[in-house]
């Protein structure tokens, strides 16, 4: 098997991108098959748990309080409920249940309700995974006493842009959280969205910042800025081709993101009920081997399952079963 390297360059990275795309497309392929069954696509559901007033100005984003959007601020979903939503998940074939709340970090008094969920979920024999803003070491600890599997903390684009996006935190917040999350033994979710007005030098440095992570995340989900009205980038980039990145530099980003974190489930997220059928094609060639399914995602829609169901059979595409949850906690 080729090596798994955390020692990428800057140059190497930006030379992979610049490769002819069938060039680029044969060493992902190869990449992928090293490490991956070539036709198993894992699904996964997002749920929101607690909606809309979070704090952060991220730019992109309907729940933001600084978003001038129709998603109002709810309370944390009561845990029966949240179990209910798994249950219907893992019936229509999800391996994964990933449950998010608009946090900037979550309060101690909801800990006890969160860890409830994970535990739930974790009985039904599912992976579980949780975003809930910036974490503690000793609230990562109880995520993980729980049963948690994977925690999501995207670093959004690379560094040199991230300023643009984001102002309540900081890029270094996101790492730190990251390192409390490892250090709990918690499997890393974490990638971040394209489309967002950045160039091909960001998408870069994103793809850097994670490649030379000193283990790279277990699940890297690429997704493609959804403009919603109401928000910053919503509203600056309302109108434009796929907001502003074309299918092939988005086939690119999730071919590189495959070669340099060959281990990684490299996951197809926001954006996708946009994208036509080929570049979906496309992007599983690419090495993609996760999807978000489902009529939702926290707040934006999705392509549903029967959608997905139809498209799997086009490509001969099979669901991700059978694998005990936190399978790669020794994958490094």
């Amino acid at each position: 098997m080729s090596a798994v390297r955390t020692d990428w360059s800057r140059e190497e990275i930006a030379a992979l991108f610049d490769l002819p795309f069938g060039e680029l497309m044969f060493r992902a392929q190869c990449v992928h098959r090293e490490y991956h069954a070539p036709d198993e696509v894992q699904l996964c559901t997002l749920l929101s748990i607690k909606t809309g007033g979070c704090p952060e100005d991220c730019g992109y984003c309907s729940q933001s309080a600084y978003a001038e959007s129709d998603v109002k601020a709810e309370k944390l979903m009561d845990v029966e409920a949240v179990l209910a939503s798994a249950r219907e998940a893992k019936a229509a074939g999800s391996q994964r249940f990933c449950m998010g709340a608009a946090w900037r970090n979550p309060k101690e008094r909801d800990m006890p309700k969160v860890a409830a969920m994970v535990a739930g979920v974790r009985a039904m024999g599912m992976e579980t995974c949780m975003t809930l803003g910036m974490l503690t070491f000793e609230q990562a600890l109880q995520l993980k006493d729980a049963g948690l599997d994977y925690y999501n903390h995207n670093i959004d684009t690379s560094p040199e842009k991230y300023g643009e996006i984001i102002t309540t935190r900081t890029f270094g917040d996101r790492l730190e959280t990251l390192e409390n999350v490892r250090e709990a033994g918690i499997n890393v979710c974490c990638g971040g969205i394209v489309g967002m007005g950045e160039t091909r030098g960001d998408r870069v440095g994103f793809v850097h910042a994670l490649a030379t992570l000193p283990r790279h995340p277990e699940s890297v989900p690429v997704n493609a800025l959804v403009p919603v009205k109401g928000t910053v980038l919503g509203d600056m980039l309302a109108g434009t081709p796929l907001a502003q990145i074309d299918d092939i530099e988005f086939v690119r980003t999730v071919a590189v993101a495959r070669i340099t974190m060959p281990k990684s489930m490299v996951r197809l997220s926001a954006g996708r009920e946009s994208m036509s059928e080929a570049t979906q094609a496309l992007c599983f060639m690419a090495g993609a081997n996760s999807i978000f399914t489902g009529d939702k995602l926290l707040t934006t829609g999705n392509r549903g399952g029967s959608a997905d169901a139809a498209l799997f059979a086009k490509l001969g595409l099979t669901p991700l079963v059978g694998e005990e949850p936190a399978r790669m906690e020794a994958a490094e």
